[in-house]
């Protein structure tokens, strides 16, 4: 796909109720897709999902609380949202969550076991999902937010550069899959990961009004990184992580 190319697009959001969805569903349908977004909780969703309609009149924006703890469920998701619209271009993953401390002894391995459904298993079960529709699309995108622990972990993060790690390589052999079916050609379709050191929205800055939050992404900036992914190339953004934040 190249610039322009989302308008009539259909892209789906996963973990579109937070800071981070509501901006990319306002981004999206601002570009001219058709957005479906999804979350656990169905008041946060149904407030992401009005705020889009409200910033731009006329556009298509939809919510659906889906279980993405369940394969079939998300499965289901994926499937009704081709069968709705015809297709399906992007899937933007934006499902999060985060538990640390100050040290590596204190670690609670309880952090771990809910880290790795919410950064982990959400991303199998999407990618698996969406997969073939991304294909069938011609230029589907999948994009994996992730965090700049994962490639330089800290003492008190363990559990959560970990599960960051692994959501990353489950991302990555997704795109060698594209890479594969692609051929000769090169992938029609891509799978990319994009890399912060940490989000920032205006109640955090409202919350903390003297904080600088060095090095963070604003959650609007985050979201006009998303768009761009659909203005190049699948080849160049297949399989590679895409910096917003200085690498560690």
């Amino acid at each position: 796909m190249q610039n322009g190319a989302l308008r009539g697009a259909v892209i789906a959001v996963a973990g579109a109720g937070g800071p981070a969805g509501r901006a990319t569903l306002i981004r999206l349908a601002e570009a001219g897709a058709t957005v479906v977004g999804a979350d656990n909780d169905p008041a946060r969703l149904a407030e992401a999902v009005d705020a889009a309609r409200y910033a731009n009149g006329g556009a298509t924006v939809t919510g659906e609380t889906v279980d993405l703890l369940d394969l079939d469920s998300t499965r289901a998701w994926a499937a009704g949202i081709e069968k709705e619209f015809g297709r399906v271009d992007g899937l933007v993953h934006l499902v999060g969550g985060w538990r640390g401390g100050a040290k590596f002894d204190d670690t609670d391995l309880a952090d771990w076991d809910l880290l790795e459904k919410l950064l982990v298993r959400t991303v199998q079960h999407t990618s698996l999902a969406f997969y073939d529709a991304l294909q069938r699309a011609g230029g589907g995108r999948y994009l994996l937010i992730s965090a700049a622990g994962a490639s330089k972990p800290t003492a008190g993060n363990a559990a959560y550069s970990a599960a960051k790690a692994a959501a990353e390589a489950w991302t990555l052999a997704m795109a060698d899959g594209f890479r594969k079916a692609g051929g000769e050609d090169g992938p029609q379709a891509a799978a990319a990961i994009l890399v912060v050191k940490a989000l920032v929205h205006d109640a955090m800055r409202a919350e903390r009004p003297n904080a600088k939050f060095a090095g963070f992404t604003d959650v609007k900036e985050l979201a006009e990184a998303i768009e761009g992914v659909w203005g190049r190339p699948a080849a160049e953004v297949n399989g590679n992580r895409l910096w917003l934040t200085e690498k560690p």
